[in-house]
């Protein structure tokens, strides 16, 4: 026994130093990311914030602005995953001197698709909110800040393609420092042109909207210029011009469509949610409002840890080292399912003051602590869905997460919600209900796929 013991002690421990080798780098990776993440969440509250306080209608007049940019916006950020992905696999393969060229790529193809989205929201963008059965003074005070932020695409998309490159490079700190810079531009320029600072006329929405687009801006020149300027861009390729490589050009473009329509599907689907808690009533939809804001902050640290996995995973995909993808993936699996527990049991005993700190309404406080104290029930799903999705888009596995996707937030998702909150009377309780089923039925199909991946060789 003592001799057939020792032989596997010493893999043993280099297992254990190999677990704590990705640990350790996926936490170095996670942090900040999760923080850029919060500095576009932070963003946009205090956007909210400035133009609440300065007129309640100003607001309605963003966040009807709001809506059609953030699913334009989200789309197109996904298509630009590829640039994450193909530079964390370069570097695992062992030519990080081709990076370079990823990003190279990436930027053409982010100024492409940001043109793209800005021809399309503002030209679309009005006549959209002015067929969606709005009163006709909310459609026209929303069609100038959708305009203003439809011009802002490009910067943020570019900025957003270098930004993963570096995130692909394991440097993802000074995208994070780079974008709470921009938050503080944002908030300058908050100031001064929402309410009319130093005797300028006041801009409400609109003047916020020209408030995120100068933050944008910055955000794009700062990363742009820090990439420009770091000691080894010559060496990463930054500026040689690549030769011609179809393969991986196709590659990157592929893992960004299915990343682009992943963020679609889940996206309109919980933009759904939202029309149907308003087919219910104000209280439900002020209610559901409060719900989904605190997921979507929570939702920040699974995107961190995603990104991070997914570099992970992509190294160890081009190294070809298939215990490295399993060990990596089922690390990032971990981390997140802790911290799923951890939020959950944070929120459940707290969602009344959470709820309380967001409305004095007593009717909707008490719905919507309710309903957060639910939500705890899919937090945990939710968050491995999509580190695990990610995880596999790192390891070459596309479309599988995005059929994945379709089928559990459109097809399940969407019907599943109406009727349990409307014929079934449930309310708000029943869209909790349906977002619950569904990020289970998503996250079990994604962890099936993995484990089943990790039996082939790569």
């Amino acid at each position: 026994m003592a001799g057939s013991a020792a032989p596997s002690a010493p893999a043993s421990a280099a297992r254990q130093n190999l677990v704590r080798r990705d640990l350790n780098l996926l936490v170095r990776l996670a942090g900040p990311v999760v923080m850029s993440r919060l500095g576009v969440m932070t963003m946009g509250l205090m956007d909210a914030i400035v133009v609440g306080r300065y007129s309640a209608e100003q607001l309605g007049f963003h966040a009807l602005a709001w809506a059609p940019t953030s699913v334009v916006l989200t789309m197109a950020i996904g298509l630009l995953t590829g640039v994450q992905v193909m530079t964390a696999r370069a570097v695992g393969e062992g030519r990080r001197h081709e990076s370079g060229a990823v990003l190279r790529r990436g930027l053409v193809y982010g100024a492409w698709i940001g043109l793209a989205s800005m021809a399309a929201l503002a030209l679309l963008g009005p006549f959209g909110l002015a067929h969606l059965g709005l009163a006709p003074e909310l459609a026209s005070g929303a069609a100038w800040p959708v305009v203003v932020f439809a011009l802002s695409l490009p910067t943020y998309v570019i900025a957003c393609a270098a930004s993963f490159w570096l995130e692909g490079l394991s440097r993802p700190a000074p995208a994070m420092i780079i974008m709470w810079l921009a938050n503080a531009v944002n908030l300058a320029f908050l100031l001064v042109l929402v309410p009319g600072a130093f005797g300028l006329p006041a801009l409400g929405a609109v003047g916020a909207a020209w408030a995120t687009f100068a933050a944008r801006a910055f955000l794009m020149i700062g990363l742009l210029v820090f990439i420009a300027t770091m000691r080894e861009a010559p060496e990463l390729g930054v500026f040689a011009k690549p030769k011609r490589d179809r393969h991986a050009e196709a590659e990157q473009r592929k893992v960004g469509y299915g990343a682009g329509a992943s963020n679609f599907f889940e996206v309109a689907a919980f933009a759904s949610l939202n029309i149907v808690a308003g087919w219910i009533g104000v209280l439900a939809l002020a209610t559901w409002t409060v719900v989904l804001n605190v997921v979507a902050m929570v939702f920040m640290a699974p995107l961190g840890l995603a990104a991070a996995t997914a570099v992970l995973v992509s190294r160890a995909y081009g190294a070809r080292d298939r215990a490295g993808v399993v060990r990596a993936g089922l690390i990032g699996f971990a981390v997140t399912a802790v911290f799923g527990v951890v939020v959950s049991l944070v929120i459940w005993p707290t969602a009344p003051w959470i709820a309380a700190a967001y409305t004095t309404e007593p009717q909707v406080i008490a719905v919507a602590a309710a309903a957060l104290a639910l939500s705890c029930l899919f937090l945990l799903t939710d968050a491995l869905q999509v580190v695990i999705a990610q995880a596999l888009r790192a390891r070459g596995d596309v479309w599988l997460p995005t059929f994945t996707h379709l089928i559990s937030y459109i097809v399940v998702m969407m019907p599943l919600a109406w009727w349990l909150a409307i014929p079934q009377g449930l309310g708000v309780m029943g869209l909790v209900w349906a977002v619950i089923l569904a990020s289970l039925l998503s996250a079990g199909l994604l962890a099936w796929r993995f484990w089943r991946l990790s039996l082939r060789p790569l």
